[in-house]
């Protein structure tokens, strides 16, 4: 029986398990360029065991950016530092992977522990002016956001596939283009975001066009044995958004266009949504999507605890277990569910340190 430990292969990349690293900011960039903390703050999740370990999210562009210490890899000088974080995850067994982002109306807002966290960058400060499908703010405040002329659409879905050359060439070996939470993405995608009158608003099939053009032009940039994750909010949790049953339909086109495994989040399409906060509460959603659209997926989400994630994998809900503000926590985790566990093949520990955790007689 499948379990948490049970080794996962997509397309040319096998995980030791089914943990991952979830994509987590840590606004410690400048100028997008990786440094000492992203290496540290990486590596020890892959000597701490996980099999997936997930770059914040990247930007594609330096106006997608969520904020200006955001990390980003929309030029070539960004290779090199970034290599660095993928030779060493790589070489203590876990699997470097990026996640490709732009975040849209949401972008140029301060990093949390800013005097005023999450508000807006001023323009005078270094701040931008966002864009997205529509000129419409999220949450109040800051300046309009420009809506996206065909032209800009296109740059930035051939900005997607730019940023997965260079993720290529900085020897990342999984790609995942973040199409959740409420940046540009999922703000295509969303009845509650997009505004639009032509090809890209309005009913289902123009708004998911933006997203698959993007995958499309993805797949045609990186290698064939190279997998391709998406990560979608599944709901918006709110009447007249974005539904489960829409992410269904959207796994499908996904999958017919190479996409290789939905990450399954939500929400972050409006400030007021009702939503069911719980431990796993997202599993559901990866649940369904993995039985209806036939196709792998990811969950995320208060899971923390060694047997939830083990229960998940064991009973075919997921195939893949992101942990975020627990691996933070708690960089060892997977040395510790694999303690509880008992779990299949060997700990996955560094030869570094088994020596301190095997018994001795003196």
């Amino acid at each position: 029986m499948t379990d948490l430990f049970t080794p996962l292969t997509i397309r040319g990349a096998t995980l030791r398990n089914r943990i991952a690293l979830s994509p987590m900011c840590q606004y410690s960039a400048v100028d997008g360029f990786a440094n000492d903390w992203h290496l540290a703050h990486l590596g020890a999740r892959a000597i701490g065991g996980a099999g997936l370990v997930l770059t914040e999210a990247t930007g594609i562009d330096a106006r997608g950016r969520i904020t200006p210490n955001c990390l980003g890899i929309w030029k070539d000088e960004h290779i090199e530092p970034l290599r660095q974080v993928t030779d060493f995850v790589s070489a203590r067994g876990a699997v470097p992977g990026i996640q490709l982002a732009h975040a849209g109306v949401k972008a140029s807002r301060h990093r949390p522990w800013h005097p005023t966290p999450n508000a807006f960058v001023p323009l005078e400060e270094g701040g931008w002016v966002p864009v997205g499908p529509s000129a419409e703010r999220f949450g109040g405040d800051g300046p309009v956001p420009e809506a996206m002329s065909i032209a800009e659409i296109a740059a930035a879905r051939d900005a997607f596939a730019a940023a997965a050359g260079r993720a290529v060439a900085a020897g990342f070996r999984v790609v995942e283009l973040h199409f959740a939470h409420g940046y540009l993405g999922h703000s295509f995608l969303s009845p509650l975001m997009n505004r639009r009158g032509d090809a890209y608003g309005g009913p289902f099939d123009h708004r998911v066009s933006f997203p698959l053009e993007s995958v499309r032009a993805v797949r045609a940039t990186i290698p064939d044995s190279m997998p391709l994750f998406v990560r979608l909010s599944c709901t918006d949790w709110v009447e007249g958004g974005w539904t489960l049953d829409d992410s269904v339909e959207l796994a499908r086109l996904l999958k017919r266009d190479g996409v290789d495994l939905i990450d399954c989040s939500s929400g972050g399409a409006a400030r007021r949504a009702d939503i069911p906060v719980g431990p796993g509460y997202q599993v559901p959603l990866a649940e369904r999507i993995r039985r209806e659209a036939g196709i792998a997926t990811g969950t995320v989400g208060l899971i923390t605890e060694p047997a939830q994630a083990d229960e998940i994998v064991r009973s075919g809900k997921a195939d893949l277990v992101l942990l975020g503000r627990q691996l933070l926590r708690e960089p060892y985790w997977p040395l510790r569910a694999w303690a509880e566990l008992r779990g299949s093949g060997s700990a996955p520990i560094a030869e570094e340190y088994a020596w301190a955790l095997a018994e001795t007689k003196r």
